[in-house]
Order: structure tokens, then C-alpha cells, then sequence
């Protein structure tokens, strides 16, 4: 077992890319998690919710939107067993209202990250990491949090680079 895990939170369903709706069977996310097991070996777990978000892009926001209103700890389809193996977590996920969708703050809130070093890395359209950082921070207290990595969705396809840069920055690779 690789001491690296990758906890990814990703949609797939009707997106937003650069101002306009398409339907994608995989979430950018994913995608930019696909690129980093590609040199990287590392644990996978991607994180879902029990009751996903809606398939249409608006229904989905605004979804997402109550949720972060409410300070939402949505309950989860699953959950690894421990993260004690693992020394450095990958946590990728899109950004939704400024920050990290909020089952990811249910999967952060599960575990204790004492001693272990995050790394950030975060899918937008333009609104970067947003507040998710600090967010992190805020959570997870005892962990290490690595600067964040910060992928365009419409052109994460092409980002293997950056990927690569900002794994070789942190020692991974």
C-alpha cells in the first residue's frame, strides 16, 4: 500500500465550462485525478455522497448552495476503514460557492489528520482555490497543509504539467 492516499470529491452529469452547459461522464476532477495516478502511485478513494446532487448543472448549485448555507454535513456512500497508512492525503475537489463542496467537510470531519500533509488541489472555472485552504486548515488543525493547486476544468485535460510541477514541489515525485 502506497502511504499516499487521493481523496477526490468529482461530477460527472451537466457541467459548466467556460460559459456554457455539457453532460460528461466524468468529472473534471476525476480527470485531473486520473492524471496524477499516472505518476503517482498512491491509494484512491473518491469520495460520494449517499444522495448525490442532481444530474441538471442549476438544480445542482443550487443544491450545493443550500448545503453550504446550512453548514450541510451531507451523510456519505461510503468511507475508508482508517487513514492511519497514509502520510500525505491528495484532496481534490471542485470548487462549489467559494470553498470544497460540503461532503467533502464530512469526509475531512471523519478522520484525524494529526502529523499528516494535505495537499490541496481545486477545479474551478475561474474562482481558484477559493476559500478551501483555510477551510482545510480549520478542520484538520494538526495536519501539514501544503500550498494548493489551483486547475482551470475547461482545460484540465491539458494539465498533466502543472500536475507533475506541483507534485515534484512537494516532494512526491
Amino acid at each position: 500500500m502506497a502511504n499516499t492516499l487521493i481523496a477526490f470529491f468529482s461530477r460527472a452529469d451537466e457541467n459548466y465550462f467556460g460559459g456554457t452547459m455539457r453532460y460528461v461522464e466524468i468529472g473534471n476532477t476525476q480527470i485531473a485525478v486520473e492524471k496524477i495516478t499516472q505518476v503517482l502511485d498512491a491509494d484512491v478513494f473518491k469520495i460520494e455522497m449517499q444522495t448525490p446532487y442532481a444530474a441538471q448543472y442549476m438544480t445542482c448549485i443550487n443544491e450545493a448552495k443550500a448545503d453550504k448555507n446550512a453548514n450541510a454535513r451531507p451523510p456519505l456512500a461510503a468511507l475508508p476503514k482508517s487513514i492511519d497508512a497514509f502520510d500525505t492525503v491528495i484532496l481534490a475537489y471542485p470548487n462549489y460557492w467559494g470553498t470544497m463542496p460540503m461532503a467533502v467537510f464530512t469526509f475531512l470531519e471523519a478522520f484525524d489528520f494529526s502529523g499528516k500533509t494535505i495537499l490541496p488541489l481545486c477545479t474551478n472555472e475561474g474562482s481558484g482555490m477559493g476559500s478551501s485552504e483555510r477551510d482545510i486548515q480549520t478542520l484538520c488543525p494538526k495536519a501539514k497543509l501544503a500550498k494548493g493547486l489551483s486547475l482551470n476544468g475547461s482545460n484540465v485535460q491539458n494539465s498533466k504539467g502543472q500536475i507533475v510541477s506541483w507534485l515534484k514541489e512537494n516532494g512526491l515525485i
